[in-house]
């Protein structure tokens, strides 16, 4: 099933005060209909403000308040209401306003919308407003996850499908110390949440495994491997080209010098027990290491048995993750290639099972595995995805 929304245009011309009272009656029977009939996320959407914004063409969430256009609302009916409110809340407990990492914001919300909306629908929650952006291909492909689908969705420059998101998911702002202290307040309101309504008996199956994830997710690789790659880089820092990733929000501040981190390569193990989610989910890490530490060039080794592809990115370059190969599994072909090929990495990561015992020889470089599979190697640190 594929669904997808075409552009909106809202009117921005306020309503008489009586139509705006009568919107606002409406969004207060859908959250507590929400606290009625689905207790985990209606108690959700009862902490979360929200106000009448014509400028905006549907609605929008930056994680601390929910902000509508009364005149889309005055067009859905109360299940798709429901829907709506129940959207906007999912946002932020998954925290899109706050792990963009500078990815594209309008790829990044139909990314979140995919999952979102998949999960609200197969809950029951509410009806999908028509159009809502909505594939079990796209899911599927993705992984289920928001950075996942990101991946396997056509960058915007290159393919403007004319499909919208059904509202605007902005970034939450401030210092990464604000940002954390949002996303630990999130954290304590989906504990919440989800304790009254499993004291209601309302607490599904799955949105149970939701809050699990949430509250108590894996070791977190993608934290080590930032602290992994940053380490190896000086602290050098220039005012001369500015940071893009906070531009956006009106922040000037300075990137990473041009000498801080030199040549970085990502071997990407590509064997039959690979599979496609999370390949993609470690291209979105490509991507976010790139925009975070700003490496002179980026190598990505693609190999099963031997290496099946090599594909080289500079600082100028969008970095794109194709997956070539599909054999057995073996380490030393891949630390030959770097000699044979005169390359010298400042650090090396495999995304791997590490299913294999043929590791060769340990080069000079920095060594880290990130797991699928066993958690030991005979070299190198290892850290568990």
């Amino acid at each position: 099933m594929t669904s997808v929304i075409r552009k909106r245009e809202t009117s921005k011309e306020p309503m008489s005060v009586a139509d705006e009272a009568k919107v606002i009656r409406s969004i207060a029977k859908a959250r507590t209909s929400l606290v009625l009939e689905h207790a985990f996320i209606g108690n959700i959407a009862l902490n979360l403000p929200m106000k009448l914004d014509y400028d905006i063409p549907t609605a929008a969430t930056n994680g601390k308040e929910i902000r509508y256009n009364p005149n889309f609302i005055e067009g859905l009916n109360d299940e798709e209401r429901k829907f709506l409110i129940a959207h906007e809340c999912f946002h932020p407990m998954l925290d899109h306003p706050t792990r963009r990492h500078g990815r594209d914001m309008r790829k990044f919300n139909k990314a979140g919308d995919y999952v979102i909306n998949k999960l609200l629908t197969d809950e029951g929650i509410g009806k999908m407003p028509i159009g809502g952006l909505l594939s079990d291909e796209i899911y599927k492909a993705g992984g289920g996850t928001t950075d996942g689908i990101y991946n396997v969705l056509p960058d915007e420059d290159d393919s403007d499908d004319g499909n919208d998101p059904m509202d605007d998911c902005e970034d939450g702002g401030g210092t990464p110390a604000d940002q954390a202290q949002q996303e630990a307040e999130w954290k304590v309101r989906v504990a919440q949440a989800a304790q009254a309504a499993k004291m209601m008996g309302q607490l599904s199956a799955g949105l149970a495994r939701l809050v699990g994830e949430v509250l108590q997710p894996k070791v977190d690789w993608t934290d080590v491997l930032r602290r992994f790659v940053v380490k190896l880089r000086t602290d050098e820092r220039t005012w001369a080209r500015p940071n893009r990733r906070f531009i956006a929000q009106g922040m000037y501040l300075p990137s990473v010098s041009g000498e801080a981190l030199g040549e970085i390569v990502f071997f990407i193990d590509c064997s039959g027990s690979i599979t496609p989610p999370i390949i993609n989910q470690f291209g979105a890490e490509v991507i976010a290491t790139k925009e975070d530490c700003n490496p002179s060039k980026i190598h990505l080794i693609y190999f099963d048995s031997s290496v099946s592809h090599h594909a080289e990115f500079g600082r100028d370059d969008t970095v794109h993750v194709e997956p070539h190969g599909g054999g057995g599994t073996a380490f030393s072909p891949c630390f030959q290639y770097l000699v044979d090929h005169n390359i010298e990495p400042v650090a090396c990561i495999f995304l791997t099972d590490l299913e294999c015992d043929d590791f060769g020889v340990e080069p000079d470089c920095p060594v880290l595995w990130v797991s699928t599979g066993r958690d030991t190697a005979p070299f190198g640190e290892v850290v568990m995805m």
